[in-house]
């Protein structure tokens, strides 16, 4: 159990509610041995009058209806005290499942985007749902039994012992046998319960990514190839449940027969002692009643294991993304002022999965208020400086300095907040056009999102649908088209009103038409801040301060547009290409 070691601040966190819980567990098992009892002394009554040792018939009935009238009475106080453990203990268990979820998803958060591109967003939600909901079983319901089983098993027991001690002996004799099977069947549920939650992230990130990519799965007519690698991986992880379940399965019967045996040895050995006259009738009742109320805490017992075995093998998964330490981490925590200067020094990017050089030995300053536009061939390492500019990845060789401090010494948080950032693939959420733009400022009026969607030339779009603004937009905004999608991501970023605004080849789904009018707009906009604009069109680049040309990871070539144009290479290459497409 040492991996749900992890859980136990969560139990010292809750610790006067499980307390008040544990405790009502052991009133209401008191509570529960007093029935025997008091069955026992009713039938030793009858007894008694049947043998002519109590003669008064009268006194015996009410004897009688007092005994039911406290076997009614100590049965509701256990069913209350029953069901106040339930309310604290099992509640705990739903606060530690909500606390254990916001954990891990603030660890998700927290990671890096390299991170991100070695793990399936299927094993990701398995993690925080199903491996959860195992954990949380073991935290309440695993507790809550124990708890019983223990309490019950050491206030049974000991009565047992205590009224009849040669009986007890063998009423107990089978349950270290059981124990022994139980720690046997535990240690291969816990091999099979690992094996079980792998394929079921296995199949949630099938499922998840099929249903991302219907059109595709649809457009290549692959539905029945798609759904005969869905019925294999079913199949799979079908046979590795029913394997856990075989093993599983094994407990009940183990049980019920063990408790059978104990039933005989109660029947056989308190009856030669009532016959010898060492017990009395009662006792005997008593000892049945006991050794079957003990039949559902012994069940519970292989129960508790394997939840407990379950909640091992999730809490491991868990942990080993919780014990990821997350590439970039914020090293400073005052809050660092950002007005837009960028400088990349000698600068050389590696990505450390694919091992590819993205950029090499690049340098130039952006100062703020001026406006760079990036040009090149897809692969050349535009948008790899957009992503350094945000701290996605870290500098690992040469210099990035946001006003003249390196990006590392600034407060992580500062500097994000201070970028407006449209990537490449404009992300869309399965909300509302206007929460989608305000997702850049969260207070924004309806004012303000109609201006920001204006200026992106996406206004007389979204007014042309039914709802307008209110239109709710399918799974990353497939409901609109990749021009519209691009605009709503662009109006996200110019509400946000940030200092440093980084466009990542965001109108290349747009005509030239609305190009031109999300430029001019832009021009406005960005007077007072720092703009990058990362393009395949030189009409997206002609309006920059400065533009720079990259090829393979390197600058080849840099300047105004109209020094760009009078100068042989690329860029006038590129110019003259695109315009001669235009008039065509």
């Amino acid at each position: 159990m040492k991996e749900l070691k992890y859980l136990n601040r969560y139990f010292l966190k809750y610790k006067g509610r499980l307390a008040l819980g544990l405790l009502v567990t052991i009133i209401a098992a008191i509570f529960k041995l007093f029935v025997p009892i008091i069955i026992g002394d009713t039938l030793n009554s009858v007894e008694r009058y049947i043998n002519g040792d109590v003669t008064d018939l009268a006194l015996v009935k009410e004897q009688l209806l007092i005994n039911i009238a406290l076997i009614i009475g100590t049965t509701l106080l256990a069913a209350l005290f029953t069901f106040i453990m339930r309310q604290t203990i099992i509640v705990v268990s739903r606060y530690i499942e909500f606390d254990l979820k916001n954990v891990i998803y603030q660890q998700y958060q927290s990671l890096s985007l390299s991170f991100y591109k070695n793990n399936r967003t299927g094993d990701l939600m398995n993690r925080i749902s199903e491996d959860v909901s195992k954990v949380r079983m073991y935290t309440g319901p695993a507790v809550m039994y124990s708890t019983t089983t223990i309490t019950l098993f050491i206030v049974v027991i000991s009565y047992m012992f205590y009224k009849a001690p040669i009986l007890t002996w063998y009423a107990v004799a089978p349950l270290p046998i059981l124990s022994v099977l139980i720690y046997k069947l535990s240690i291969a549920i816990h091999k099979r319960s690992t094996v079980v939650q792998q394929y079921l992230s296995k199949l949630t990130t099938f499922t998840q990514e099929s249903f991302s990519g219907i059109a595709v799965i649809k457009a290549y007519g692959i539905e029945t190839r798609t759904n005969d690698e869905f019925i294999a991986l079913s199949e799979g992880s079908k046979d590795k449940n029913i394997d856990l379940a075989r093993v599983q399965a094994l407990f009940f019967p183990l049980m019920i027969l063990l408790i059978g045996v104990s039933n005989i040895a109660v029947i056989y050995i308190g009856g030669k002692q009532f016959i010898d006259g060492e017990i009395d009738f009662g006792t005997i009742v008593e000892f049945l009643i006991y050794v079957n109320m003990l039949t559902w805490p012994v069940a519970i017992v292989g129960w508790v294991s394997s939840m407990v075995q379950q909640a091992e093998a999730s809490q491991k998964r868990i942990n080993e993304f919780l014990n990821e330490v997350p590439s970039i981490q914020n090293s400073v925590f005052k809050d660092t002022a950002i007005k837009g200067k960028i400088t990349f020094n000698k600068l050389t990017y590696t990505y450390p999965d694919t091992q590819i050089t993205a950029l090499k030995n690049v340098s130039f300053t952006v100062e703020p208020g001026e406006t760079l536009s990036i040009i090149g061939n897809t692969g050349s390492g535009k948008s790899t400086i957009l992503e350094l500019i945000g701290r996605l990845y870290d500098v690992p060789e040469g210099e990035l300095l946001i006003d003249d401090t390196p990006v590392k010494k600034l407060n992580l948080n500062n500097l994000r907040s201070s970028i407006g950032y449209v990537p490449q693939d404009a992300f869309l959420f399965s909300d509302s056009i206007k929460n989608n733009i305000k997702f850049g400022k969260e207070n924004a009026t309806d004012e303000e999102v109609i201006q920001a969607a204006k200026r992106a030339a996406v206004h007389n779009n979204i007014v042309g649908f039914s709802k307008g603004y209110d239109t709710i937009l399918g799974e990353r905004g497939i409901t609109l088209s990749g021009g519209q999608k691009q605009r709503v991501s662009i109006a996200r970023a110019i509400i946000k009103d940030p200092e440093i605004l980084l466009f990542d080849d965001c109108l290349s789904a747009v005509d030239t038409e609305t190009e031109e009018e999300i430029l001019r707009n832009l021009n406005e906009i960005s007077k007072d801040k720092t703009t990058i604009i990362v393009s395949h069109r030189v009409s997206s680049a002609k309006h920059a301060d400065k533009i720079i040309v990259l090829a393979d990871g390197e600058i080849i070539q840099q300047g105004t547009h109209e020094e760009l144009t009078q100068t042989d290479g690329y860029y006038r290459e590129l110019y003259a290409k695109q315009r001669t497409e235009k008039e065509m």
